[in-house]
């Protein structure tokens, strides 16, 4: 039977918890498969569930990242499975815990997109399909952490009428996702390297040669761009707001921060040419951008939506009263 009535204090406190604890499993999950593309360690485990037909193979080279990868995936796995029941179990609102079998749905199709990875070799729109839901997954349970939260009640002032934060909050976040589906396939394609200098392309603003990995490549270097624009715009749009706007703020300072060492990771990939840590920071660095965008995101929007309720209370009510209509 599933309650109706709120947790009690310390259930609901145990719940965030979790979920936040979920939240940064993932975070790890995705460094470890960050680092089995940068090692180039996809197919060193070539069966699959099994590895080389065993439940815990030799843990040497690149079986280490790869079945590491599976190792962390399965634990994510049943984390998101005790926090989808967990929800169900205590959650009054029936829209959250749809998210939660969602967010569990996510996880079993992204282990069998992983799987499907390696039996068919590493096939680039599979592995990029893979690393992109990953992200989708991750966002998930950001929001669910933002939901189950107990701050998710309480918010700031509203949002002056003219604001247009909640919108460029939004479009920064479509464009930080669409760039980290980008680079995921420059990653899976291995065409990191095919421009070899930075902030340069070939010595100009554009390449003097094409090819199809040169040309994914320099979209993900224009995509950088208009995520730094997008990331500056609506970031400087919330810090402009007064001081009591803080849960808008803070992650306005965090993206202006995140975007910046973004960038200068993306640039040391070539200078380093692509060593190990800087490519799989990259990858994770692009996520934490993503989850705070969402953050504002929604923050936002929920303060805009806040306006239109207290508009819509201050209206009087209409009645009809003898044919005539009154307040």
């Amino acid at each position: 039977m599933i309650q109706t009535s709120p947790p009690s204090l310390p259930a609901a406190r145990g719940l965030t918890a979790f979920t936040r604890f979920l939240a940064g499993a993932v975070v790890f999950l995705l460094v470890a498969g960050a680092m089995v593309t940068s090692t180039g360690s996809g197919l060193s485990v070539p069966d699959w569930p099994l590895s080389f037909g065993q439940l815990m193979p030799p843990m040497k080279g690149g079986v280490f990242y790869e079945h590491g990868h599976r190792m962390i995936a399965t634990a994510v796995g049943a984390l998101t499975v005790l926090l989808a029941l967990w929800i169900h179990r205590v959650e009054r609102r029936a829209w959250v815990r749809r998210l939660g079998w969602t967010a569990l749905g996510l996880v079993i199709l992204q282990g069998l997109l992983g799987g499907a990875t390696v039996l068919l070799r590493l096939p680039v729109w599979t592995s990029a399909a893979h690393a992109c839901l990953a992200q989708g997954f991750f966002l998930v349970v950001v929001f669910l952490a933002m939901v189950l939260s107990p701050g998710w009640s309480e918010r700031d002032p509203s949002l002056p009428a003219r604001s247009r934060l909640p919108l460029l909050a939004t479009g920064a976040t479509v464009v930080i996702y669409l760039q980290l589906i980008l680079g995921a396939v420059t990653r899976h394609l291995h065409a990191a390297l095919v421009i070899p200098d930075f902030p340069l392309a070939m010595g100009g603003l554009a390449p003097s040669v094409w090819t199809p990995e040169i040309a994914v490549h320099y979209a993900h270097r224009v995509g950088a761009f208009l995520v730094f624009v997008a990331v500056i715009v609506s970031a400087t749009s919330a810090l402009r707001l007064p001081p009591s706007h803080a849960s808008l703020r803070k992650p306005a300072a965090a993206m202006l921060v995140l975007v910046i060492v973004q960038i200068l990771l993306g640039g040391s990939i070539v200078w380093t040419q692509r060593q190990v840590a800087v490519a799989s920071a990259h990858v994770v660095v692009g996520a934490l951008l993503l989850a705070v965008s969402l953050a504002l995101t929604v923050r936002s929007r929920r303060l805009q939506a806040a306006r239109g309720n207290e508009a819509a209370a201050l209206r009087p009510s209409l009645t009809v009263a003898g044919g005539k209509v009154t307040a």
